[in-house]
């Protein structure tokens, strides 16, 4: 008899916990604080540790003024500094929860009362940025502050992806003045809240800032979503906030070519071609973002030619995953003039320099160490063409040593050595004597490339000096 009742008490037990287990997984997912509020006299439920200046930026222009508020008895103060402050240039930085986040379902923006010393245009102000991912950032940029208090109003993109925020405001301003001569200010922050507002209405989302441009790739690039925003109509005026790609949801329409992730990261995975779109908001009448990307992609990647294997002390190498590369300013001086796009990129883990509308590009090394090749015979370079060849077209190599007054130069034109190939790396060795009027390269600060846009697509890779 007495085992039986322990029996029965057993079961009865399992019984009551299996309920109550099923119970507890049908109840709604615990909510963190709703509270709205972030400062009134004071900073509301932000901890002790909340305040995180961008690197760069002057740290300490951030207090709470006492003499001067919207409403109440204080408000934020900035101290935006001057261009020559040796503390930092510019005031930025977000104000991030100590502890857990806050929900902001029930909101639809974030709102301040603010005001300026004089009139002034901040250059970005917004939420979501917390240095911890930065995945739901929102914000406006080059918004007007005058001398008088006026209400802003910045809205979320979709409240319902906050759940736990803990980014909750976000800064960047510099002075006033001409570039290089910029005269610091003073401005104001006051009721920093997030309200439920009916004012915020007709969202228009846009990806690739509305735009369906078309990119050809290859298996292992990931390529981001840009342009990513939402126009809204707040009083009827537009107001357009940049919105952190995590706000959208996003669809490949060929998923066996690419993939796109939560974060807007394309990722191309075989050949063919696909179209990439977004919309923003859930349930069953999503909003359609204006805007996508066509994704060509042409499978494998085709490498150019492994270099062969050289004493570093015969040569002098400009880009080059295979030797120690000089230092280079940039690969792509965007002089006047010139239309060329593009620079030094990685597909699929090679690095390689990809150049659009192409005209004439340059390498650059005028902060460089001088770049002495004097003691070297020959330019090596692989040049792949992205597009279809026609007669008459060229690509011709500048050289030019020791930039200015006493600045010599030598070009070839590589088809006088080799046809340049469609989609083919063609690798070229070119004697440094056959650059006429270059003299000695000692002091090398520009390569270019020159098409005069009878070629407009191509790929570089290999740029060395050598003997």
């Amino acid at each position: 008899m007495k085992n039986f009742r322990y029996t029965l008490f057993t079961l009865l037990v399992f019984a009551f916990l299996g309920c109550t287990r099923e119970e507890v997984e049908d109840l709604p997912r615990a909510r963190f604080s709703r509270n709205p509020e972030i400062f009134t006299d004071t900073f509301i439920g932000l901890g002790s540790d909340f305040y995180f200046p961008y690197a760069g930026a002057k740290p300490d222009v951030f207090s709470v003024d006492n003499r001067v508020a919207y409403k109440g008895i204080s408000s934020i103060r900035i101290d935006v500094p001057n261009a020559d402050d040796p503390g930092g240039n510019f005031a930025g930085a977000i104000f991030r929860i100590d502890g857990a986040g806050r929900d902001l379902q029930d909101f639809n923006a974030l709102t301040f009362y603010a005001k300026a010393s004089q009139a002034a245009t901040i250059a970005e102000i917004g939420f979501g940025q917390d240095f911890l991912g930065d995945t739901y950032r929102a914000y406006m940029t080059n918004v007007d502050f005058t001398t008088q208090w006026k209400k802003f109003i910045i809205p979320i993109p979709d409240p319902s992806k906050l759940l736990e925020e803990r980014g909750v405001f976000q800064f960047a301003a510099g002075g006033i003045g001409p570039v290089g001569q910029e005269v610091g200010y003073t401005f104001w922050i006051d009721e920093l809240r997030f309200e439920k507002l009916g004012k915020v209405a007709q969202p228009l989302p846009r990806i690739f800032n509305g735009e369906n441009p078309t990119t050809s790739s290859f298996n292992g690039v990931t390529i981001p979503v840009t342009g990513t925003n939402v126009v809204f109509n707040v009083d009827g005026l537009d107001v357009s906030v940049n919105a952190a790609p995590a706000y959208f949801n996003f669809r490949s329409s060929n998923p066996s070519v690419a993939t796109v992730n939560n974060l807007g990261q394309i990722s191309v995975l075989s050949a063919g071609t696909t179209t990439v779109t977004g919309t923003v908001g859930g349930g069953s009448n999503p909003m359609n973002a204006l805007g996508s990307l066509t994704v060509n992609s042409a499978g494998q990647f085709n490498s150019a030619p492994t270099p062969p294997a050289r004493n570093p002390a015969n040569v002098v190498s400009i880009f080059s995953d295979a030797y120690q590369n000089v230092q280079v300013d940039n690969f792509n001086g965007f002089f006047q003039f010139q239309t060329t796009q593009g620079g030094a990129i990685n597909i699929a883990g090679e690095n390689i320099l990809s150049y659009t509308q192409l005209n004439f590009v340059s390498i650059n090394m005028f902060q460089s160490p001088d770049v002495n090749a004097s003691a070297m015979t020959h330019l090596h370079l692989d040049v792949n063409v992205r597009e279809a060849l026609n007669p008459g077209d060229f690509l011709r190599v500048v050289i030019i040593n020791n930039n200015g007054p006493n600045e010599t130069s030598g070009s070839v034109n590589l088809v006088s050595y080799k046809p340049l190939v469609r989609d083919n790396w063609v690798s070229y060795d070119i004697p440094i004597s056959d650059f006429a009027g270059l003299g000695v390269p000692n002091d090398v600060d520009l390569i270019f490339f020159v098409s005069d846009g009878t070629i407009s697509n191509i790929y570089v890779d290999n740029v060395y000096f050598y003997r």
